[in-house]
């Protein structure tokens, strides 16, 4: 199994994120943060489900604070959902299973 949910900082954002020609799902996070670690497993699971479809990032706010200052991110975790360079969802807090895929599946659509 390789390796689902890529870890990029501020200076792989751009090419990573908003040049890519797939739907990107962000996952800001820290290590202190306790709902970021109940998220990650369900992130994963998305990740192998949606593998070819969307690519998933993490990005840590501690070691990328560029890329989380220019995106406002006051509260982790914080999801932003990217098409064509373009934010089109954000979600923050801890979310169920059911919503993300919600969340996915309309990113799938709009793409």
């Amino acid at each position: 199994m390789g390796k689902t949910i890529g870890t990029i900082k501020d200076n792989d954002f751009r090419r990573m994120v908003l040049e890519s020609d797939k739907p990107a799902v962000v996952d800001f996070w820290a290590q202190w943060c306790v709902p970021c670690k109940q998220l990650d497993t369900v992130l994963q699971e998305m990740a192998l489900e949606y593998e070819g479809k969307v690519s998933f990032f993490k990005v840590d706010v501690n070691e990328s604070n560029m890329t989380a200052s220019r995106y406002a991110v006051r509260s982790l975790p914080m999801l932003l959902f990217f098409e064509g360079g373009e934010i089109v969802d954000q979600a923050v807090g801890s979310l169920s299973r059911e919503v993300l895929v919600d969340k996915l599946n309309r990113l799938l659509e709009s793409s």
